[in-house]
């Protein structure tokens, strides 16, 4: 059976939200950061977490949570150099599932599912709801290439449109997989 390796995105700067937005903690008591730990480790062999130089405390709690962090030094680059550097750290996974540690509201039922159709031999998997894609977001092994070639703020938008006829779309009625924490107004309940 496939190897998962989930490559959890926490390299980000905050700088809309006005303060570090990972360690704000939820309703449910934990951070935002350590809520999409635990709902991606939930159904992948295992996670490593893509942090910022200096992130100290972000990196202590997603150990603490059961991560592997990765210190990105050029994360001040974009989202396409963490990318890249996690899927660096975890060359050895059959594939790798992409969630965003700003996204602590997709169900882990979602995600077991983008999981489940990466082992069942999907090369890119993501869920949709009513039309739009959201995250995480999957890769198969064969995509390393154009994965470790991101940089800047390039994310896997990129990849993904290179290989389009390569997308399986799983349907899910989640709204956790098209919501982020950028504004403090995000947090508030929907």
């Amino acid at each position: 059976m496939a190897q998962i390796t989930g490559i959890l995105l926490a390299a980000g700067a905050s700088r809309r939200f006005g303060g570090n937005k990972l360690s704000h903690t939820l309703p449910s008591g934990l951070a935002v950061a350590e809520q999409a730990c635990r709902n991606l480790a939930q159904a992948v062999d295992r996670v490593l977490a893509v942090v910022r130089p200096g992130a100290d405390g972000v990196a202590a709690m997603l150990e603490a949570a059961g991560a592997r962090v990765v210190v990105c030094e050029g994360a001040d680059s974009g989202m396409g150099a963490s990318l890249a550097c996690g899927i660096a750290a975890g060359a050895s996974a059959d594939a790798w599932l992409v969630a965003l540690a700003d996204m602590p509201w997709i169900a882990p039922q979602t995600v077991a599912l983008v999981a489940d159709a990466l082992r069942n031999g999907a090369a890119i998997v993501a869920p949709c709801r009513e039309g739009r894609r959201g995250h995480p977001v999957g890769f198969a092994r064969h995509l390393a290439t154009d994965l470790l070639a991101l940089h800047g703020d390039n994310g896997a938008k990129s990849v993904i449109e290179r290989h389009s006829s390569q997308l399986q779309l799983v349907e899910v009625a989640d709204p956790g997989i098209l919501r982020d924490v950028d504004m403090p107004t995000d947090l508030v309940q929907v």
